[in-house]
């Protein structure tokens, strides 16, 4: 089984802290550039680190602003912490490389690559949440979808809905809860990680969800994969449908029985998908 790393800091040029996980590599091995969901703490999960490692891929993640080990930036955009990633990426010299997210983390996959220009050689989203078009149908699907609509009201109001919010079980299918308990059980335990610090970094992210990105879709020039369970109760599939429109080089599998964590099981072969893209 693939070895996961420690943590390491990393200082932007505006003097905030950033924490940042590197399983290593030598240099000629390629880079998965992993973007974590919402709420986690972005270590690289064993889940994540052995796909990758069966593919001989060095994995880099960076938690974003609010999480543990990285400092709060109120007013974030997703481009904004993209652009952390890739201060990171350019600290630790990684000229090309693969990006994916999952869930919250697909937004930040993608504003990655629109940064980025051809150093980023493909994408894939997993359950990844679409730019908020201020429809009422944005919200359709979702089981609870109370976050991001009190994120509506601002900083202050998700900063207090968290205050009483509970995790609604009716989010995750049956086929969820499996993956939660095998494979992928290293997820929740690393949810509630990254949620134990305080709600800073979850709000931050459901702001900057329902907030202009900071860059188009269509300015992502890389080719992209959207990988979507169909039975997807937290992020409902119109989400990658809708963003397929708007992605010059965009790709679409659905998974029908899959839900929100259980699409991830689709990941070996997303990745092999992204090497072979790029």
């Amino acid at each position: 089984m693939a070895a996961v790393t420690e943590a390491q800091q990393f200082r932007t040029a505006d003097g905030r802290s950033v924490r940042y996980f590197d399983t290593g590599g030598d240099a000629s091995s390629p880079v998965l550039v992993w973007h974590h969901g919402t709420p986690q703490t972005g270590a690289v999960i064993q889940p994540v680190a052995a796909e990758a490692s069966k593919r001989g891929m060095r994995v880099l993640s960076v938690a974003r602003p609010g999480y543990p080990g990285s400092d709060e930036r109120p007013g974030r955009s997703v481009a904004d912490a993209a652009a952390d990633v890739l201060a990171v990426v350019d600290a630790v010299g990684v000229e090309r490389f693969v990006t994916i997210g999952t869930s919250g983390g697909g937004p930040h996959a993608l504003a990655l690559a629109a940064l980025a220009g051809d150093r980023a050689t493909s994408v894939v989203t997993l359950a990844g949440i679409a730019p908020f078009d201020r429809s009422p149908d944005w919200f359709s699907g979702m089981a609870d979808p109370g976050g991001l609509r009190a994120a509506l009201s601002g900083r202050e109001a998700r900063l207090r809905y968290a205050e009483t919010a509970e995790f609604d079980p009716d989010s995750f299918t049956a086929r969820d809860y499996e993956t939660l308990n095998g494979a992928w059980g290293a997820l929740g335990a690393d949810a509630g990680a990254g949620a134990a610090e305080g709600p800073a970094g979850e709000a931050d992210d459901d702001l900057a969800y329902v907030s202009p990105w900071g860059v188009e879709l269509r300015s992502v020039a890389a080719p992209v994969l959207l990988v979507q369970g169909g039975a997807d109760r937290v992020v409902p599939a119109p989400h990658a449908a809708a963003m397929l429109e708007r992605l010059p080089r965009g790709e679409l599998w659905i998974r029908p029985r899959e839900g929100h964590v259980s699409v991830l099981t689709a990941l070996g072969v997303a990745l092999d998908w992204a090497l072979s893209a790029g």
